[in-house]
């Protein structure tokens, strides 16, 4: 049996001809450089030897032109978008930018509180963490829609990784993630994100959707238990089901379906604005508008107002949120929670695994959000980490939780026509605004109404309309997508992004391990048996494919040629080969490529 390896099977390459001409070399820089016998120059050899000036030379101007490279124009562009838009600014795009951060004040308001009880922390945490991301963003941000706050996801990783040691612990998660986050973004670390695949990444927030849903739901009950995990969630919810307050179900449910109908108002073809509308006719069109993008505000308002003339004690409220600004301070590298002394490396200790997590799922929640909403275009994903690193950094000083971009504010700041990253400014004013003078009110919240609030933000996170996509386009895919799923929902959100990215791992390194190779017999022109055997590899020859290919050759050596025939191997699909595969020792034969 003989073989044959070929770029292609029907084309030679010749040898390229030695050329006839001698090299003629300079005789004075041949002279400068040999000696009389042919060694190398004592002057020459002296010449060329580095001398410490020299280096000390080349490291400056190396330095000196990195320096340079920095304070440039578009550098500055790039890494400060404020640069770019600001001066082109203008009275109408500070008209939607007011009415955009507005709307997503309103959104934000409700949802900061609720998401700081999800985190396990005092609700004014939630205010906290909802004003200084709008701040900064402004400044860094290179997308116009994103809004950085409190998110569901945030909250619950928030709660599992310092649910026991406080808000100490939640500050510090958010300053630690902050400096990891823009170490990444200085390193250009995003392409990382790549290796987790959107299988993994519907797995994880739709398990992450239902753990947060079902988390609530002993307030939209009216009950009063800890648990952790869905599992353990489940379990005390039907063991204390007889202990359910209709009065606070009945208030949930209703505004659960109220909120669900808003949603859908913006929506209706009625509500859709029209150049031939009238004046009035565009101010109710407005008006249902903001009512349908600020229901959840509308919905609190109106519970608040319900529980505030109710009889004592018919509802259960959110306790009572303190009022005013939070002092500016660095966050907290120790603490004491009952009467027991946390240093810093205790409460690294306790966090654990949450400083690499929670900066992760940041990351990938922000960048995911602004490819969105990006319109087609580019997204600077260094950027984007650079500003996020900030705006958990700057937040940490006035005790944030961990914040990331929110997909259902993102939302409502692009349908509210906002124009530039400006109308962060007008949210967190907002929410400055409602610390200073509102927070004596927000104790009448009822629990229900929150937790309602919550579920109708989450239940549209579960991606159940990806299954069959993914299905149709790679059934293989399904693997990752349900070991993240079962393993986020029935273990810990953090392994489930494990076991989906060594799944997608895993079947990444079996396909480079057994690679489609394709056998073919090809015929004769001029008769019906074949002139010789085709064996096509389709990808690279690695380490780990080189007996999965040997062994198929030699099954078309042994099978279709019978032992008679040539058997060409065509290299013409190689995207690569290693030193294993190139230099194999057959008995005594290499494999030349």
């Amino acid at each position: 049996m003989a073989m044959a390896l070929s770029a292609h099977s029907d084309v030679e390459t010749p040898l390229r001809e030695a050329s006839p001409h001698p090299i003629v070399r300079p005789a004075s820089k041949a002279a400068g450089q040999l000696g009389v016998d042919g060694a190398p120059n004592a002057r020459a050899k002296a010449k060329s030897r580095p001398t410490m000036a020299s280096v000390t030379s080349s490291a400056g101007n190396f330095l000196s032109r990195k320096v340079r490279g920095i304070f440039t124009k578009k550098t500055l562009n790039a890494r400060l978008p404020i640069t770019q838009w600001l001066p082109t600014y203008n009275l109408e795009m500070l008209e939607g930018d007011i009415l955009a951060g507005f709307t997503v004040g309103l959104t934000v308001i409700p949802q900061g509180i609720a998401y700081a009880l999800v985190a396990g922390l005092e609700p004014s945490y939630g205010l906290y963490s909802a004003f200084m991301g709008c701040f900064v963003y402004t400044l860094l941000g290179s997308c116009k829609d994103i809004t950085i706050g409190p998110t569901a996801i945030m909250a619950i990783m928030t709660h599992e990784y310092s649910g026991e040691g406080g808000p100490d612990f939640a500050v510090l998660l958010c300053f630690l993630s902050g400096i990891i986050i823009l170490a990444s973004g200085i390193c250009n670390l995003g392409f990382l994100i790549t290796f987790i695949s959107k299988p993994v990444i519907c797995g994880f927030t739709s398990a992450a959707a239902i753990t947060i849903a079902s988390s609530q739901l002993k307030g939209l009950f009216g009950l009063s238990y800890n648990s952790e995990g869905f599992l353990e969630t489940c379990e005390k919810l039907f063991s204390h089901i007889a202990e359910t307050k209709w009065q606070d179900l009945t208030l949930g449910i209703c505004c659960m379906i109220c909120l669900l109908l808003m949603r859908k108002l913006k929506d209706l073809k009625a509500v859709k604005p029209n150049a031939a509308d009238s004046t009035g006719k565009k101010v109710f069109k407005k008006i249902i508008f903001l009512s349908s993008v600020g229901r959840n505000a509308i919905v609190v308002i109106v519970a608040g107002i319900i529980a505030f003339v109710a009889p004592e004690n018919t509802f259960q409220l959110t306790k009572r949120v303190d009022g005013g600004m939070p002092s500016f301070q660095l966050p907290p590298f120790s603490t004491e929670v009952n009467n027991v002394t946390y240093s810093f490396g205790d409460m690294m200790t306790s966090v654990g695994s949450g400083v690499a997590i929670i900066p992760l799922i940041s990351i990938l929640e922000s960048i995911a959000i602004a490819s969105a909403f990006a319109g087609g275009k580019t997204i600077d994903a260094t950027q984007e980490m650079i500003a996020l690193g900030f705006c958990n950094i700057l937040g940490s000083f006035v005790q944030s939780m961990p914040v990331t971009g929110s997909f259902s504010r993102t939302a409502v700041n692009a349908t509210s026509g906002v124009r530039t990253p400006a109308g962060g400014v007008v949210t967190g004013l907002l929410v400055m605004l409602a610390l200073a003078f509102l927070t004596p009110y927000f104790r009448y919240i009822p629990k229900a109404t929150l937790s309602a609030m919550i579920i109708c933000a989450v239940i549209f996170m579960v991606e159940y309309e990806m299954v069959l996509p993914i299905w149709r386009a790679r059934k293989l895919d399904q693997l990752p997508l349900w070991g993240s799923f079962l393993t986020c929902l029935f273990w810990k959100l953090e392994y489930g992004i494990l076991v989906g990215v060594g799944i997608n791992l895993a079947i990444l390194l079996y396909g480079t391990a057994r690679p489609k190779v394709g056998v073919t017999a090809v015929m004769r022109q001029d008769g019906d048996e074949p002139a010789y055997i085709l064996v096509e590899p389709r990808s690279g020859l690695f380490f780990p494919s080189i007996d999965h290919v040997r062994s198929v050759v030699s099954k078309a050596g042994r099978g279709m040629a019978n032992g008679n025939l040539t058997v060409v191997v065509d290299c013409k699909h190689f995207v690569g080969v290693d030193f294993t595969a190139a230099k194999v020792n057959n008995r005594e034969r290499y494999l030349k490529i």
